[in-house]
């Protein structure tokens, strides 16, 4: 295994760490987790070298700690970090960071937390965070030590990451979504250099965007680039040695399923390391991300100028949305995503055909075009 920087603090981790968001489970539409199964990746993982393990309150329907929590019996508890997280949804007054931490340690059966982290902030939920005074809080479990680091993850856009990393002196690190499809969203590269410019580590989450970026046999015109390489790789390598070859990343989670998933990942990360790739296949990599980019059907740049709407229409998101499907072959999905993440009066079918859009968009996009194409491919059956 090999171990890498974590901002200032004095921390290696191990370049893998296990996230415990996709644990193995039973057959069957109710099927738990697979504990045995679990416990025997976990384990051998934390065997190979690895040492950062991450979990949450919601994870496998709250279920996750509890499990992990039996995990790391038998000693393994002292040979790794510990990562959770507050659910910031349910954070209602002051009283509930007591209570769901409390609930938490003894869910994972431990007295501290090594990492914690506010769970997926957003505009709406840090705004919540600071109304409760949540640093009043955080500072006395640091002091107490039932908290050894702070830290965040996020998903929202660039200025909200910035505005949060300069609300508090004392963060440790970050948890951000980043993959080489993902440079421009939500915090981006630039946040993760802002982020360790700062002296943050910097956690890496969905490093495979989800697993679409794993698939063994990717789309014709991305497999075209990648059967170029003088080294070959599959592609789930491509992207993790694209993570570790950059300095500010302190350690990629990977939400690992199987057996044969977590030693391939234990087994690439050994061959990790900043400056491992060449520029050829650096540009490699940017090859692939244009070949999947190409496979969208609309060139929005989310660049927000057709926003707002005067009725309302989420433009951009529902382009983000019809892309993805359309590109990573969604389907079912997709559809799901559109409906559940986009609310009535704002889908493609109340736009009215006013064209401010259009006259607004840098890209010169038919949009009106696009957003009747968008919501025939996502509409429900």
């Amino acid at each position: 295994m090999k171990y890498r920087n974590f901002g200032k603090s004095d921390f290696k981790p191990s370049a893998l760490g296990f996230g415990c968001m996709r644990l193995p489970q039973l057959p069957g539409e109710d099927g738990g987790i697979d504990e045995p199964e679990a416990t025997r990746m976990v384990r051998y993982a934390i065997d190979q070298g690895l040492n950062y393990v991450d979990t949450a309150w919601s994870y496998h329907g709250g279920q996750s700690e509890v499990v992990l929590g039996r995990i790391l019996q038998d000693g393994y508890r002292e040979k790794v970090a510990l990562a959770t997280k507050m659910p910031s949804w349910l954070i209602e007054k002051s009283e509930d960071f007591d209570h769901y931490f409390d609930l938490q340690l003894e869910k994972l059966q431990t007295d501290h937390i090594d990492f914690y982290l506010l769970h997926s902030l957003r505009q709406k939920s840090w705004d919540n965070y600071l109304k409760h005074n949540l640093f009043d809080w955080a500072e006395k479990q640091l002091a107490d030590g039932r908290i050894r680091h702070l830290g965040f993850s996020f998903h929202d856009e660039l200025p909200v990451f910035e505005s949060i990393l300069n609300a508090y002196d004392h963060w440790d690190f970050c948890q951000i979504q980043y993959n080489y499809m993902d440079v421009d969203y939500q915090a981006g590269q630039r946040g993760l250099k802002m982020a360790a410019e700062r002296g943050l580590g910097v956690v890496i989450m969905e490093p495979l965007k989800g697993g679409r970026l794993a698939m063994e046999v990717p789309p014709e015109p991305v497999k075209r680039v990648f059967d170029r390489a003088k080294t070959p790789r599959k592609p789930a390598e491509w992207a993790l040695q694209w993570l570790w070859n950059q300095p500010e990343v302190s350690l990629v989670l990977s939400g690992m399923s199987t057996m044969e998933q977590v030693e391939q990942n234990v087994a690439s990360a050994s061959r990790s390391g900043v400056g491992s790739l060449t520029t050829e296949e650096v540009g490699i990599i940017e090859e692939a991300r244009d070949a999947w980019e190409g496979l969208a059907p609309v060139a929005c740049t989310h660049c927000d100028y057709c926003q707002p709407c005067p009725n309302g229409v989420l433009i951009p998101r529902i382009f983000e949305i019809y892309n993805n499907t359309v590109m990573y072959d969604l389907g079912e999905r997709g559809k799901r995503e559109y409906h559940n993440e986009i609310p009535e009066d704002g889908r493609a079918d109340h736009c009215i055909e006013c064209g401010n859009c259009e006259d607004s968009c840098p890209q010169h996009l038919t949009i009106i075009d696009y957003l009747k194409d968008a919501h025939e491919y996502l509409r429900e059956a």
